[in-house]
């Protein structure tokens, strides 16, 4: 009995281990294709179509950072830069099955202007785009500077078309400097785009003046994890040197990550400073011209509104040592300007 018992066991497990023939078999996906119609109209939109058997549905890798599924396989996308971008498509069968395919196209994106300062009304500048940063910078944005930042007109003013940013020589409030430094903060801020400023440099060593953003969140999760994006800076002892540098956590201060580009006559003559940021990168560029490109990624924190800051600073972590001789000097900036 034993003997037939262990018989039918094995012939019991020997049926349920064979496949039903009614089972279903999962066939990987073929024939894949991938067409995308770029749009002529400078929209940025593109219009994707992929097709291929046993395909139940597609998921669209944009080239920046961005994924979309479609089971239908078509699909539209709106970039948000100009640029050229390999798309990559993965088909998948019902059961997990995938096939992949990549295709490289050019895109164009008509910027709009969005906001801007052009600076043509005398006086002080306008209180609806720019509040000031008053102080020595001990509440936590100094970097052991040498001057008090102020909003007098002194300091800052706009005349004859520009804005003048005037680091001056004087005793204030216990320093030996003063000067200004305008933030949009809490008036603009925004996500992505081109800035664009024109301006000309003060000369002098010990000078730093910049151009630059800070994430909105600064003021709740501090620096450097709020992110930096310096647009331009420039230190009176390295005459004609323009810095484009990124701040963020692990890579701030003295370990940022940036490049330089040497640009004649900065203190003598306007020249255009600009950033191109967008979720896939941030180019900067000294007179349209592209001097470094950072690779932005999802887990970065340049994927947030960012407010735009202009300063004089000097001296300092960066500035240096202050020339005995300097007494006065500003940045002069015919406009800035933000487009998407």
């Amino acid at each position: 009995m034993k003997f037939v018992a262990a018989i039918l066991m094995l012939l019991v497990i020997n049926c349920s281990c064979k496949k039903k023939s009614s089972d279903p078999v999962d066939v990987a996906p073929s024939d894949l294709t991938l067409v995308a119609d770029v749009s002529t109209d400078n929209s940025g939109n593109v219009s994707f179509t992929a097709s291929a058997s046993n395909a139940v549905n597609y998921e669209f890798d944009f080239g920046n950072g961005v994924f979309q599924t479609a089971a239908s396989g078509k699909i539209t996308y709106k970039y948000p830069a100009s640029g050229t971008y390999t798309a990559k498509v993965t088909a998948k069968s019902a059961g997990g099955q995938s096939a992949t395919k990549s295709l490289s196209f050019t895109v164009s994106v008509a910027l709009t202007l969005v906001w801007s300062d052009e600076f043509d009304v005398a006086g002080a500048p306008n209180s609806s785009r720019w509040g000031f940063d008053i102080g020595t910078g001990s509440n936590g944005w100094g970097n052991n500077e040498s001057q008090y930042y102020t909003s007098r007109p002194e300091n800052v003013v706009i005349s004859n078309g520009t804005l003048k940013i005037t680091a001056r020589r004087e005793a204030f409030s216990g320093s030996s400097f003063t000067s200004a430094r305008l933030v949009t903060r809490d008036k603009f801020s925004f996500k992505y785009g081109k800035v664009e400023a024109r301006a000309k440099l003060p000369a002098g060593i010990g000078t730093w003046p910049a151009i630059w953003m800070l994430g909105n969140n600064f003021s709740t999760v501090g620096w450097p994890a709020c992110g930096e994006i310096d647009i331009m800076e420039h230190v009176g002892s390295q005459l004609n040197k323009i810095y484009g540098t990124v701040h963020y956590p692990g890579f701030s201060g003295g370990n940022a990550v940036g490049g330089t580009t040497n640009v004649s006559n900065v203190t003598t003559e306007f020249h255009k400073y600009g950033v191109e940021w967008t979720s896939a990168t941030i180019k900067f560029l000294v007179d349209d011209v592209v001097f470094f490109t950072f690779n932005n990624t999802s887990n970065l924190p340049f994927n947030q509104n960012f407010f735009i800051i202009m300063n004089v600073a000097m001296g300092g972590n960066f500035g240096g040592t202050i020339d005995p001789a300097f007494n006065s000097a500003f940045m002069e900036i015919d406009y800035i300007r933000v487009y998407q």
